[in-house]
């Protein structure tokens, strides 16, 4: 019997206009972790899709052998009825519903036509346990964090008997210590003589666990390691991937601020639901001129309800306090009078917040600057086209034509897009929360270039990230914030990974 748990043969995947996979093959041992690492747009997740049933057989070329056999997927169900499961990035849990519904939603038995609820409290318990959440089954999902969500979405797997457990940038939304308790946890399903595969775009972590690599470029395989026999580093993995080495993962950046260009004092956001809770309490800072300032802080600190707040009250019930801009005092009652004033805000939630997936690249990157691209109030259609060609062509988007849906790009190109947007605006005050979450290491490079490019000529940036080395390496100044709180702030010449994490928790 193979020693391989999967393997696949020649793989060719077609789009309209594209090819996502040419001929890519991959061998998957028996109660390993294996990483697979590319680029955005490389077909790392279409070959997942692929193999768990996403895209069904006769929808591509090639073969899949699971366990042996070749396999005739049609559904994710008939993967799953196998003991294959898949993990998406954007999580598939019903927010209404409690855990245990979560947990067995699609495979519940009846009784006589009853559902026997006690029994699936119990058998949920089971699961739950395995992977170190303890919350009440009954708990409704939308309450719980994205790290606990994530859990239950790998419980769900577990009651299915998973053999082979694929997960989709598994620790893109989570802040360090959920990161680290789910790699933890695949080690102990390896010990368990589960197999997992982690497509990742965090290549500490690919290193922490996994026993082999495969990476793919451009829709091919181009290579494939074992961790220790081959002696990997991260700089072969990022050579492999981009095709080039990346010896600055960080651009160098001559620093010079100037004056103040944006403050906020005693800034403090209530809950949009419970009216009485603080999610923001009593948060003071500044913004110069030509600065990129870093905001930092664990999971549910406040950072982004502190940032939507502040750019036209898009988060909470109310919030008090004052914001002044170049001085003057501002208020500002939407979202639009906050793009009036010279500010925009690119959101972590770029599917849910930042995109109109039905819609193509061009209307997504010009539906902020109708006004602007208007001549007595018509749209003059040949600027929009030459605006959307121009940024398309700048910021290097994987795309066969700019009317192309963006729910048809990867990741890091539809953050592309979403940046796109905000350049056309042209503000003075750029807000960038998790610009980089989910993206891999040569377009989190060139999105570094775009927001230095952007404090060069004046503009200032506000970054939210949960990426510590991230932080360090682009903010002159941080904000470390934790529990709604302001903790501390440090220049970039006295920051660290120790002394953030310190403010962040002992303030």
């Amino acid at each position: 019997m193979s020693e391989y748990i999967l393997e696949t043969e020649n793989l060719i995947k077609d789009f309209p206009g594209v090819r996502a996979l040419n001929k890519v093959n991959l061998k998957i041992k028996k109660g390993e972790i294996h990483a697979l690492c590319g680029e955005n747009g490389a077909g790392k997740s279409t070959m997942m899709s692929i193999i768990s049933g996403v895209y069904p057989k006769g929808s591509y070329e090639g073969k899949v052998f699971y366990k042996g056999k070749e396999t005739n997927y049609h559904s994710v169900k008939d993967s799953e009825k196998e003991g294959l499961a898949i993990i998406h990035q954007e999580l598939a849990l019903s927010p209404y519903l409690s855990i245990y519904e979560n947990m067995f939603l699609g495979h519940m038995k009846t009784t006589m036509g009853v559902i026997p609820w006690d029994h699936y409290i119990l058998e949920s318990k089971k699961y739950l346990d395995q992977v170190g959440l303890h919350e009440n089954p009954a708990t409704i999902v939308s309450k719980m964090g994205v790290g606990k969500q994530q859990l239950v979405e790998i419980a769900r797997a577990l009651s299915k008997k998973v053999e082979l457990l694929i997960l989709d940038e598994p620790t893109a939304s989570l802040n360090d210590d959920e990161s680290a308790k789910l790699l933890d946890l695949m080690l102990e399903f390896k010990r368990q003589g589960i197999t997992s595969v982690m497509i990742s775009h965090k290549l500490n972590e690919v290193m922490k666990v996994s026993d082999s690599v495969t990476i793919i470029r451009d829709g091919q395989s181009i290579s494939a390691y074992s961790v220790k026999e081959d002696n990997l580093t991260e700089a072969v993995i990022i050579k492999d991937m981009v095709g080039r080495d990346l010896t600055h993962r960080f651009p160098e950046r001559k620093s010079n601020p100037g004056e103040t260009v944006m403050e906020v004092k005693n800034w403090t956001v209530y809950h949009p639901e419970y009216h009485s809770i603080k999610v923001v309490d009593n948060a003071s800072f500044y913004l110069r001129k030509g600065e990129i300032l870093g905001f930092c802080g664990p999971m549910g600190a406040g950072r982004t309800e502190l940032m939507m707040s502040i750019y036209g009250k898009s988060y909470g019930s109310r919030s008090t306090g004052a914001l002044y801009l170049k001085g003057q005092a501002a208020s500002l009652k939407n979202a639009k009078a906050a793009l009036n004033a010279g500010m925009t805000y690119v959101s972590e939630d770029r599917k849910g917040l930042g995109l109109i997936l039905i819609q193509g690249i061009k209307t997504n990157i010009s539906v902020s600057s109708l006004q602007k691209l208007s001549r007595m109030g018509i749209v003059v259609a040949q600027e929009e086209i030459e605006k959307a060609e121009k940024y398309r062509k700048d910021l290097r988007i994987k795309t066969p034509s700019i009317n192309q849906l963006t729910r048809n790009l990867s990741g890091g190109n539809q953050q592309k897009v979403v940046l796109s947007r905000s350049l056309l605006v042209d503000p003075e005050i750029f807000i960038v929360d998790e610009p980089t979450r989910g993206i891999d290491i040569g377009a989190k490079a060139e999105i570094y270039g775009i927001l230095n490019e952007l404090v060069q000529k004046g503009k200032s940036v506000i970054m939210v990230t949960s990426e510590l080395p991230e932080a360090l390496g682009m903010a002159d100044r941080i904000y470390v914030m934790n529990e709604g709180r302001i903790k501390g702030e440090l220049s970039r010449e006295e920051a660290t990974q120790e002394k953030i994490m310190r403010i962040a928790l002992l303030g």
